[in-house]
C-alpha cells in the first residue's frame, strides 16, 4: 500500500471542518453508507455464485420488474439507517413512500436512495450503481414528507457507488467532487480521484437511447442531428442502458447523456427518470464538478418537486453541450 494513500473515513474527518453543518453525526451518517455500499458490493460480486440473481416476481411503485438484487439492496440501506439515531426517515426508489423512524428524536437528516441503479443489467454483468441523497431536515427531531419534497439545490450531499471492474464512491459535500475506490484486499475504499473535473477539452460523446428517436419531438430529433451529423466533428455515440456508468464515463472523459421526454411514455407523462433518486443527486455531482443538468427548460436544481416519485427528462454533462442541447430543445 502507498504510504500516501487517504483513506475515505480519515478523509471525511479532515475536510469535516469545511462543511458548515458537519458535525460527527454527519461523519457517522457517510460511514453509514459506505458499510451499506461494500455489503452490497460483496454481494453484487458473487450474486451468479448464490442464486440471487433474476427477478423477484413482484414490481416496484414504478411499475417494473423487482430483481432479487434491488430487494437486498434497498433492505441493506434501510436497515442500516434505521440504526443511526441522526437519521429522521428514508425514500426509496422501491418504495411507495418514505419511511419515518419516528422514535430518532434527536434526527437532523433524512436520506433519498436508488438502492441498485440499472438493475436489469444484472443478468449480464453490466455495471451498475447505488445512488444517494441527504438532505438536513426543516426542524431538528421533525420529520414529514416536506422535508423529501424538496429542491435538488438544498441537498447537503449526493453521491454514487458504482460496481463494476471496481468498486468506486463518488460523492460531493458541495466542496467538489472526489472518487475513492475500493481496495479489496485491505476493505477499504481509498482516495483515487481527487477533485474531479469534467474536461473542458473533452470527448466529443453522447450517450442516448436512440432507438427511441421515432418517439421524439421535432426538436428533440434536431438536437441529436446535430450531434450526429452536424457538430464540425460528429460525437461518437456511447450508451450502456446502466445511468450511473454512462454518466461515470462522462464525468471522467466529457460528453452529455440524454433521457428525453417521448410520446410513448404516456402513463409517464414528465419523463422516465426519477427526479429526486437520479437526476438530483447526479445534478449536485455535475455542477461541482463544472458541467450542468437540465430538463430541457430548467436548471435540474431548481426544480420543486410535487411527489416523491416524480420524473423529469434529463440533460447533464459539458455546460457547452448542454447549451447547444438547450437552443434545439427550445426552438432557437
Amino acid at each position: 500500500m502507498n504510504n500516501k494513500a487517504v483513506q475515505l473515513q480519515h478523509y471525511i474527518l479532515n475536510e469535516q471542518k469545511k462543511f458548515p453543518y458537519a458535525k460527527g453525526d454527519f461523519t457517522l451518517l457517510l460511514s453509514d453508507i459506505i458499510i451499506g455500499s461494500k455489503i452490497i458490493s460483496r454481494e453484487v460480486n458473487k450474486a451468479g455464485l448464490v442464486e440471487i440473481l433474476g427477478l423477484t416476481g413482484n414490481e416496484n411503485i414504478q411499475g417494473e420488474q423487482v430483481q432479487k438484487l434491488d430487494d437486498y439492496s434497498n433492505d441493506t440501506l434501510i436497515n442500516i439507517l434505521s440504526q443511526n439515531q441522526s437519521v429522521g426517515g428514508v425514500a426509496s426508489e422501491e418504495m411507495a413512500d418514505p419511511i419515518y423512524f419516528e422514535d430518532h428524536t434527536e434526527a437532523r437528516y433524512c436520506v433519498l436512495f436508488d438502492p441498485l441503479d440499472g438493475s436489469s443489467n444484472i443478468d449480464v454483468n453490466v455495471s451498475i450503481g447505488t445512488i444517494f441523497s441527504i438532505y438536513k431536515l426543516k426542524k431538528d427531531g421533525e420529520i414529514t414528507e416536506m422535508d423529501f419534497l424538496r429542491k435538488g439545490r438544498e441537498q447537503l450531499a449526493s453521491g454514487y457507488i458504482l460496481y463494476g471492474s471496481s468498486t468506486m464512491l463518488v460523492f460531493t459535500t458541495g466542496e467538489g467532487v472526489h472518487g475513492f475506490t475500493l481496495d479489496p484486499s485491505l476493505g477499504e475504499f481509498i482516495l483515487s480521484h481527487e477533485n474531479i473535473t469534467i474536461p473542458e477539452n473533452s470527448k466529443k460523446i453522447y450517450s442516448v437511447n436512440q432507438a427511441n428517436y421515432r418517439f421524439w419531438d421535432e426538436n428533440t430529433k434536431k438536437m441529436i442531428d446535430y450531434f450526429t451529423k452536424e457538430a464540425e466533428k460528429p460525437f461518437s455515440s456511447r450508451y450502456i442502458g446502466s445511468l450511473v456508468a454512462d454518466f461515470h464515463r462522462n464525468l471522467l472523459y466529457g460528453g452529455i447523456f440524454m433521457y428525453p421526454l417521448d410520446y410513448k411514455l404516456k402513463e409517464k407523462p414528465r419523463g422516465k427518470l426519477r427526479l429526486m433518486y437520479e437526476a438530483n443527486p447526479l445534478a449536485m455531482i455535475i455542477e461541482q464538478a463544472g458541467g450542468s443538468a437540465t430538463n430541457g427548460k430548467e436548471n435540474i436544481l431548481d426544480i420543486k418537486p410535487n411527489m416523491i416519485h416524480q420524473r423529469e427528462p434529463l440533460y447533464i454533462g459539458n455546460k457547452e453541450y448542454i447549451d447547444i442541447a438547450m437552443k434545439y430543445l427550445n426552438g432557437s
